[in-house]
C-alpha cells in the first residue's frame, strides 16, 4: 500500500517527532511513503520511514529531483507549483493527515475528491470533509488497512 501523508513544510519539534513515527510505522508494515517531498513534516516522514527500511516518494513542486530532501528514494519532479498538491493524494491508498495549513488543506479536499480514506493525525478540521481522527501512527495505519481491505 502507499499512504500519502500531508502536512505543514514548517512544523514544531513535537510535530517532525509526530511525523518521523508516522513515516517508522508505515515501513515497519511494508508499506511506501508519498509525500511533498521537501522539508518540514515530508522530510520528517520520509526521515521515519528511510530510517525502519521503507521506500519514499516525493513529488516535488519544482522542476528539479535535485531539491528533493534527502531521505526521498523516488524523486519526481512536476514543476507545477502549488498543483502539484493534487497529485500527492491521488497517488497514495489512503492518506494520512497532520497539521498543516493551506496547502496541507488543499491536498485533504484533493483526498476526498479522488475518495482516498483520509485520517487525521491533528490535522485541520473541516465538517464538510469527513476524517476519521486518531491519536497515534499505528492507530492511523489500521485504520487505512481497514479501509483499504474493505
Amino acid at each position: 500500500m502507499r499512504v500519502s501523508v500531508l502536512g505543514g513544510g514548517q512544523i514544531t519539534d513535537e510535530e517532525s517527532e509526530l511525523a518521523e513515527a508516522v513515516g517508522r510505522e508505515i515501513a515497519e508494515r511494508g508499506h511506501d511513503v508519498v509525500c511533498g517531498g521537501l522539508g518540514g513534516t515530508m522530510w520528517s516522514v520520509c526521515r521515519g520511514a528511510s530510517e525502519a527500511g521503507g521506500r519514499t516518494i516525493g513529488i516535488l513542486p519544482t522542476g528539479s529531483v535535485d531539491d528533493a530532501n534527502p531521505h526521498v528514494d523516488v524523486p519526481i519532479a512536476t514543476g507545477m507549483g502549488h498543483a502539484r498538491n493534487a497529485l500527492v493524494p491521488l497517488n497514495g491508498d489512503g492518506v494520512i493527515a497532520l497539521a498543516g495549513s493551506d496547502g496541507t488543506l488543499s491536498e485533504i479536499g484533493f483526498a476526498h475528491v479522488y475518495e482516498k480514506p483520509v485520517v487525521s493525525l491533528g490535522a485541520i478540521e473541516v465538517p464538510a470533509l469527513e476524517m476519521e481522527t486518531v491519536s497515534d501512527p499505528a492507530s492511523a495505519i489500521d485504520f487505512l488497512e481497514a479501509a483499504i481491505e474493505e
